[in-house]
């Protein structure tokens, strides 16, 4: 269940931040609208590595399809649009 807050009750900081864990997020109001939540770092870390694999899955999943769909070129063309010569 969400711990959910009003902003107010930051006056008691200490109380508020000792009640965050992993997992155990808080979230505060303002005029009963949803506005900030307070999260563990170590979750927040977990979090943001999701975040980047997801994308990197995105990306690697993009280039598999236009690989598919496009095909692809041998270095020697390559080299030639780049204008490297070896």
């Amino acid at each position: 269940m969400p711990n959910i807050k009003p902003i107010s009750d930051l006056k008691n900081y200490t109380a508020i931040v000792n009640q965050i864990s992993y997992g155990n997020r808080i979230y505060l109001t303002k005029n009963g609208l949803g506005m900030y939540a307070l999260i563990d770092m170590k979750e927040l870390d977990d979090l943001d590595k999701q975040k980047v694999l997801l994308q990197l899955m995105t990306k690697l999943n993009d280039s598999k399809r236009s690989v598919a769909e496009e095909g692809t070129v041998s270095i020697e063309e390559l080299e030639a649009e780049l204008g490297i010569r070896t």
